[in-house]
């Protein structure tokens, strides 16, 4: 079955795109860095120091350079980008002349923790049905009940009904949509593929996935688990691809194992327990069938309170921006994005809603102003206040200016109320109330 090229209507036009890569263009990036590093440029050093394996001594071959820009770009050589280039010209190419479908020969379900890839897949020439799974397990309540669904409806509805134009009421019949469609996809399809990156958003609704697939499994379950792409920017998403990428993908996508469906299905037990020291178990032993499983669940460990000074990690970081300069907040969103998070995994709705509880204290860590009419929330202006740097220094316990409460899955986290809080250098959680001093 062939696909008529005149179908493939965005893929008809090549966008540019940071993981769209040319060899031209980077044989003459090799050329201007080893013209830099004869000049003792001191930038051209330090990206040298940081990518060369032999970083003491500037290079005296274009190969060396060639290298550190392969390294740069995500690949460990320069044969190797040459190689991922050709592939990402071939796939391209056969989206071009409408080759067959990817996914054709079996009823196939694209399983997704957002949108952001449908267009592409169609695109990319996949005809399988898509489902949007996309409901943000790793922030407020995941509870062990029946009614959980009515609990995340209500959540999402108070922390970002706003934010994209939803009620209550529309957001629990798209979850209750969205979960239905999941219990069923093993009776309705051949083959289910799951495409997600290694962040605790994707990585905990595949948790989710794989404890329903542990009781139903389908014909066949597949698995693109993403950690990063070659490109010339941070990758955050599948969605940042372009189509051909996502056929490539396809022919890396791996069967899920019965040892990878039992962590999964582990994992979500978990998450939804009123005790979190399960999760630091798995965040200290890891998971052999699913290592980004295993990160994912030590970065949402660190959303707990610290033992140091009651701040989340990304609560910290926020303060830590803020302490360098004062941020609107759309670029300390961007900078966390891009430069602080280990894991990226926020939507700017996430952080939006982090700050405003951040400013809901007894006493305020950082103040807002604009600089203009435009009084949106991405163009506020935010300053540490001496309060603020008080609790980056482990002067004062963040919880003890009273935050408000908040889930994390089965957990409630008070901050009048002892409450479990994550301790990261022994990868443990304590149950406490105040903050433990460290030894100065």
């Amino acid at each position: 079955m062939s696909r008529d090229p005149r179908a493939a209507s965005a893929a008809a036009v090549r966008l540019a795109s940071p993981f769209r890569l040319n060899l031209e263009q980077q044989g003459k990036r090799a050329k201007e860095l080893l013209k830099s590093l004869r000049a003792g440029d001191d930038e051209a050093l330090s990206r040298f120091r940081r990518h060369h394996p032999r970083s003491a001594d500037a290079p005296e071959r274009l190969s060396e350079a060639q290298l550190v820009v392969a390294r740069e770009l995500g690949l460990p050589s320069w044969p190797k980008l040459k190689a991922h280039i050709a592939a990402m010209e071939r796939s391209w190419r056969g989206i071009v002349r409408g080759e067959a479908a990817p996914d054709r020969g079996m009823t196939t379900l694209h399983l997704r923790c957002g949108h952001d890839i449908e267009a592409s897949l169609r695109d990319a020439g996949f005809i399988g049905d898509f489902l949007e799974y996309s409901d943000p397990l790793c922030q407020g309540p995941v509870l062990d009940r029946a009614d959980w669904l009515a609990e995340r409806a209500a959540f999402l509805a108070e922390s970002y009904g706003a934010g994209v134009d939803r009620s209550e009421a529309q957001i629990a019949e798209e979850l209750a949509v969205a979960e239905a469609r999941l219990q069923a996809a093993a009776s309705r399809y051949e083959r289910v593929v799951l495409w997600l990156e290694h962040d605790p958003y994707d990585q905990l609704i595949l948790a989710r996935c794989l404890a329903q697939f542990a009781e139903t499994p389908p014909p066949r379950l597949e698995l693109i688990s993403l950690e990063r792409y070659p490109g010339a920017t941070r990758f955050l998403g599948l969605g940042q691809l372009p189509p051909e990428a996502l056929r490539l993908l396809w022919e890396e996508r791996a069967p899920v194992a019965e040892a990878a469906l039992l962590a999964g299905r582990e994992v979500w037990s978990m998450l939804r327990a009123p005790d979190p020291r399960p999760l630091a178990g798995v965040a200290r032993a890891g998971a052999p069938a699913l290592p980004q499983l295993a990160r994912a669940v030590r970065r949402h460990c660190q959303e707990f309170p610290g033992t140091e000074d009651g701040l989340s990690l990304t609560e910290r970081l926020i303060l830590e921006l803020l302490a360098e300069r004062p941020h609107k907040a759309v670029d300390a969103y961007s900078r966390l994005l891009m430069e602080r998070e280990p894991l990226p995994w926020l939507t700017d709705l996430m952080i939006h809603s982090i700050v405003e509880d951040m400013k809901r204290v007894a006493e305020p860590v950082f103040t807002g102003a604009f600089d203009s009419d435009d009084r949106s929330w991405p163009k506020e202006r935010l300053t540490i206040t001496p309060l603020g740097r008080a609790i980056l220094a482990g002067e004062t316990d963040w919880m003890s200016l009273r935050p408000p409460p908040r889930w994390l899955g089965g957990v409630s986290i008070s901050g009048d109320a002892p409450c479990w809080r994550w301790d990261e250098a022994r990868s443990e959680f304590a149950f406490s109330q105040a903050a433990r001093r460290a030894e100065r």
